[in-house]
């Protein structure tokens, strides 16, 4: 069974899942051969209980229109997450999340997926790009950015702070690298 690239992004009020609440997330399926698939997207409701964080909180006063439009059309997580679940399964291949930082964006995407629908697709692994950059440029782990990186893996390089548009971003970035180190 091939393979589908879920490049996911999320934005949250703070850093810690259940304490603080996941935003919105946008997930990209792509093919190894860097053919945009399927995307999925949405914007929760708050958990009940709990906080933002006011670190996170003075960040999104600095991006508020990536903050207005992760307001929008507000999902709760059971249905949100049990729509995400369907979507994932329907793809025609097995999963593999990626992510940028994957440690961020899975530890969410994780704890929403078995808090609210009981099962995790990816089961308990994701792919960071950052990592894979590291191995492919044999650079240290903190000396790898996005800066450092060559700009032939780069099909724009805007982030704008919104789920779905970063994903999708995101996954070109990967799918750049991949081609390039399985040549």
């Amino acid at each position: 069974m091939k393979e589908i690239y879920v490049s996911t992004d999320i934005e949250a009020d703070g850093p810690i899942p259940g304490e603080n609440s996941m935003l919105s997330f946008g997930s990209a399926a792509f093919s190894a051969q860097k053919e945009l698939i399927s995307t999925f997207c949405a914007n929760l409701e708050t958990l009940p209980g709990a906080k933002q964080d006011s670190a996170t909180m003075r960040w999104w006063g600095r991006h508020k229109k990536a903050w207005e439009a992760s307001r929008k059309d507000l999902k709760s997580p059971e249905i949100a997450m049990k729509e995400y679940v369907k979507w994932l399964n329907g793809l025609s291949g097995k999963v593999v999340f990626v992510g940028y930082p994957a440690s961020f964006d899975f530890t969410f995407i994780y704890w929403y997926l078995m808090k609210f629908s009981g099962v995790c697709p990816f089961s308990f692994a994701a792919l960071d790009i950052k990592t894979y950059a590291m191995a492919m440029l044999k650079k240290g782990f903190h000396k790898t950015t996005k800066s450092t990186m060559p700009k032939r893996w780069f099909d724009t390089s805007k982030k704008k702070h919104i789920a779905l548009s970063d994903a999708i971003e995101q996954g070109y970035l990967f799918c750049n690298m991949l081609t390039e180190n399985t040549k």
